[in-house]
């Protein structure tokens, strides 16, 4: 699996595999989110907060398993580095507002299903959830940003 992650990547950029899955998924998972805020504008609620909930795990999967190591690796330690003020600033930019869209937006998915205390629960969600949905979408475009900087704009792209 490690040989197929860190093989070319299939978008045409300096990018391996891992970080054009990377890519794909957090648009598909964007778009996931995208169906599940239609769906409630169309009232069926019961098939949006399941539609939500996948694109959470999903999303959870993709922070922990392909964004905090590369993170930790060519932004907190430098490996490879130095490479242009840009680089850095647009990743940390990224990284600091998906930080407050994970945990808000993760809150928010885990009241929706009353697994968080009484105290810590809110009568009314809709602002939470497009709260939450405008977080993780511009995350997501910072995240398009972010690979575009790393693999296309960048003169020393990181290599995994």
């Amino acid at each position: 699996m490690t040989d197929l992650l860190h093989s070319p990547g299939f978008l045409g950029t300096n990018a391996n595999f891992a970080a054009d899955m990377t890519l794909v998924m957090s648009i598909l998972v964007a778009l996931i989110f995208t169906t599940g805020y239609w769906l409630a504008l169309k009232g069926k609620y019961d098939i949006h907060k399941w539609v939500q909930t996948t694109g959470a795990v999903l999303n959870v999967i993709l922070v922990f398993w392909l964004m905090l190591l590369p993170y930790r690796d060519f932004i907190v330690r430098d490996s490879g580095g130095p490479r242009d003020s840009v680089f850095y600033y647009v990743t940390t930019i990224h990284a600091t507002v998906g930080f407050f869209a994970f945990v808000f937006g993760n809150f928010v998915v885990l009241r929706g299903h009353k697994l968080v205390p009484e105290k810590l629960r809110f009568n009314k969600y809709k602002p939470y959830m497009r709260t939450a949905y405008a977080l993780y979408i511009t995350t997501t475009l910072l995240g398009v940003w972010t690979y575009w900087t790393w693999f296309v704009t960048v003169s020393n792209p990181p290599v995994f």
